[in-house]
């Protein structure tokens, strides 16, 4: 039974009650003998006792339906208060309710809605934490394995290499007069040698990134580049200022260079490779330029990872990337981020 048919019986009873009330008082006031007079007395042009059964029933079921209608509408809002809680929407608030018992709900579902709110947001945070965990924590595991790969290739692969390459060239430059297309197939073999010794350092470079560690930019680079020119038969020049920034904005130009110089290694089979990082009309420049093969750019930036990392760790600092490629001339990649004074980069 809903509420505007309890309202409306419960008006009804009352009705009947008021009207037996009414009646019993009516046959005390008039005496036994005289209540066949009352089937003659009118009200309104009715009978007097239709009137005093009926008119309390209607009136009943008028403030029945009236009320029941009222607090029907009332319970109906708690309700849609209720049930737009639980499915996290928005909650829509009474107007101009001057009931205090409906007030008084609002403000305690207002209070339960904070609570869970806090909850909520409570057990997001936990989330987050216990995501940032996990993310930390495999990071860790991946960064060991890398470096337990980086050392055992050093050791054995990167080694051999090395020792072959030496002695095909001792091979190749020792006077051996023999077949022609013999020393041909051996200088390609010392070519191919060489080739993997700068994959394999590529490849070094990419699973054990030197990391700053509280080294400057400039300090970090300068070691690179120069244990690179002891390792790797091109010339390296660099020009380095010393510039003042975010340790954010120089981990990520460190790792782009290191992208940029692990790929000039593999593909590109330069023979310069030019460094430059200044700072120009507040603007931090990082340029990578080599006379290599080239590439072209466009066909590079749909497949190539390392670029598009390269190109996520500049705007990550609010830098620009711009990469130039020539096939047969070489490549100039270069990065520009703007140069915060102390202090605005953490505001």
């Amino acid at each position: 039974m809903n509420m505007v048919m309890r309202q409306i019986l419960s008006a009804v009873l009352f009705s009947i009650l008021i009207t037996i009330i009414i009646a019993g008082t009516t046959f005390l006031a008039f005496p036994l003998k005289e209540w066949e007079g009352l089937w003659e007395v009118e009200v309104f042009d009715f009978p007097y006792l239709m009137v005093i059964v009926s008119a309390p029933l209607i009136i009943g079921m008028i403030i029945g339906v009236v009320y029941g209608w009222f607090w029907r509408r009332k319970l109906h809002g708690i309700d849609r208060q209720l049930n737009e809680l639980v499915k996290g929407q928005k909650r829509s608030k009474f107007e101009n309710e001057t009931i205090q018992e409906i007030t008084d709900i609002e403000k305690h579902i207002s209070q339960l809605e904070e609570k869970i709110n806090k909850q909520v947001e409570l057990s997001q945070r936990l989330a987050t934490e216990r995501t940032n965990e996990r993310e930390k924590s495999l990071q860790e595991v991946v960064i060991q394995e890398r470096n337990r790969l980086a050392r055992e290739l050093h050791d054995s692969v990167s080694q051999q290499l090395f020792a072959a390459s030496m002695m095909m060239s001792a091979i190749n430059e020792g006077d051996n007069p023999g077949n022609i297309a013999i020393k041909k197939q051996l200088a390609m073999v010392e070519k191919m040698i060489h080739q993997s010794q700068l994959e394999m350092r590529a490849l070094l470079l990419h699973l054990r990134p030197v990391a700053l560690k509280g080294k400057s930019i400039r300090e970090g680079v300068e070691e690179l580049l120069a244990e690179l020119t002891q390792k790797v038969p091109m010339t390296i020049e660099w020009n380095i200022e010393d510039i003042k920034m975010d340790k954010g904005v120089e981990d990520q130009l460190f790792r782009i260079l290191q992208e940029s110089i692990s790929n000039t290694l593999r593909h590109a089979k330069a023979d310069k490779l030019h460094v430059l990082l200044i700072e120009r009309d507040e603007l931090i420049i990082m340029r990578v330029v080599d006379d290599g093969a080239g590439f072209d750019v466009e066909q590079a930036k749909s497949s190539s990872y390392g670029l598009q990392n390269m190109q996520e760790r500049a705007y990550e600092v609010g830098g620009t990337f711009k990469i130039v490629s020539i096939e047969g001339q070489g490549t100039r990649l270069e990065v520009k981020v703007p140069a915060l004074k102390e202090g605005e980069g953490n505001d």
